[in-house]
């Protein structure tokens, strides 16, 4: 069996069949072709683009020359309502400044602080999912255990919390109006400009961060009072850039509250939903699975023996990359493949289609999640997989995501089963790679092993 991968478009289309299909889903909305280019160029009224899948193109963009292709505010005009001004869409001296106060609080000993916050979240998501078995759709159920860990870790209070379920309901709403990219993204023009974005786009947006506000405010004052548990929220806000002793201001911190709140729980939850999918479909590497989760307990050290789970989570992102394209845009002309890219190109840098180039990868479209022990695997890992970015924009909760991913896969494991039904997932890209009609699997206790 081969996972489900959504369908091409004809090879030629309009212009105006191609917006349409592109802002329905930007993966159907290409051509077959692109698992094979390595670089495509596409010509509108308005702005070239580049989907790029050369390796040292992608090397070129990401590591080597990142400050000559920043972010392109293509993409940013569509998630500003929600994300305002954070590092996902800032660039620059701003997005430097950002991550000099971010990144401290990710870094590796900081795992060790957050990972009883991550396994509290694990325990309530398998006492939820008791007594919710049967057939489902099992993209709800990862959405809400990847919420309460950011919950958890971030403000030290679980999903349960008034606030931050209503947050999780909000988002959940804000995610199905919002297509990737919306008109702004074909046709350039000032900050200012109308953006056409719906209605229930805009209201949801807002009621997230008033939510949001209310928590970072809450906080705020717990920090002044002395009283604030020591987590990821009160480690950024008390955090000082080193460069100019400045904190992050309240309105700064919502900005930042909401990437995380995307990039911590809608990729989790899309990646853990494809994950039971794809370990439904290949049974015998579940019960592998299951008998490895016996050793994982609250004892940070354990995480450590998830091996396999690891290198399963791995292939789920390499097949279902949450984040299916990433923009960036040319400061200066650009000579790419011998073809002259202009000042102001649109660069795609698509881990959907690079994670699956027939040129690169051995049985790109399978599921084999021994492939990173071959030669092949190595050297793909190394210079055709990116689904967290790569270089100095990679993103800075990759490391938490390794571990989060592959603790919530064991602990649901050791308990439960999941099986096919007669439906079968069709990829599409909202925020995030998600399935058009949901992933519907039968959930049932395991058997003691």
């Amino acid at each position: 069996m081969i996972p489900p991968k959504p369908p091409s478009r004809p090879e030629k289309v309009s212009l105006w069949r191609y917006l349409k299909l592109f802002r329905q889903d930007i993966l159907s909305a290409q051509p077959a072709k692109l698992y094979r280019a390595w670089m495509a160029e596409f010509k509108t009224p308005f702005f070239r683009s580049y989907l790029v899948n050369d390796p040292e193109l992608v090397k070129r963009v990401l590591k080597d020359r990142p400050d000559d292709f920043p972010k392109s505010d293509r993409i940013g005009a569509g998630l500003r309502p929600l994300l305002g001004n954070s590092v996902f869409l800032t660039n620059g001296e701003t997005w430097k400044r950002q991550r000099r106060i971010i990144d401290p609080a990710f870094e590796g000993g900081r795992l060790r602080d957050t990972y009883g916050a991550m396994y509290a979240a694990g325990e309530a998501a398998v006492a939820r999912m008791a007594t919710n078995l049967g057939v489902q759709d099992i993209e709800p159920e990862t959405s809400h255990a990847a919420a309460d860990v950011i919950f958890r870790t971030l403000f030290s209070i679980p999903i349960e919390d008034e606030t931050a379920s209503a947050v999780f309901e909000k988002f959940r709403d804000h995610q199905r109006t919002q297509p990737i990219l919306n008109l702004a993204a074909f046709i350039p023009g000032p900050r200012w400009m109308p953006r056409f974005f719906r209605r229930a786009t805009k209201d949801t947006a807002a009621d997230i961060r008033r939510l949001i506000t209310d928590l970072t405010e809450q906080r705020m004052a717990e920090i002044t009072a002395g009283t604030a548990p020591n987590d990821l929220a009160t480690k950024i806000m008390t955090t000082a850039d080193p460069e100019t002793g400045q904190k992050f201001s309240t309105d700064e911190m919502v900005d930042q509250v909401a990437i995380f709140f995307l990039a911590g729980h809608e990729t989790s939850a899309s990646a853990l939903a494809w994950t039971f999918y794809l370990l439904a479909m290949y049974p015998d590497w579940q019960d592998r699975l299951a008998a490895e989760a016996e050793v994982v307990n609250a004892d940070f050290a354990s995480v450590s023996k998830l091996r396999l789970c690891r290198d399963v989570f791995r292939e789920a992102l390499r097949l279902y990359p949450p984040v299916p394209m990433m923009v960036r845009e040319t400061k200066c002309p650009e000579e790419m493949r011998n073809r002259k890219a202009p000042t102001g190109a649109q660069v795609v840098l698509s881990p959907w289609h690079l994670h699956r180039h027939e040129r690169l990868w051995d049985n790109p479209d399978g599921f084999d999640p021994t492939r990173w022990a071959t030669e092949n695997g190595k050297e793909c890992q190394r210079n055709a997989y990116i689904p967290f970015s790569a270089g100095p924009r990679v993103c800075t909760g990759a490391g938490f995501a390794m571990v989060e991913g592959p603790l919530l896969l064991a602990m649901l494991l050791r308990r439960f089963k999941f099986e096919l039904t007669d439906k079968v997932p069709v990829p599409v890209a909202h925020l995030t790679v998600r399935a058009k009609d949901g992933i519907w699997l039968k959930i049932s206790e395991r058997d003691p092993i």
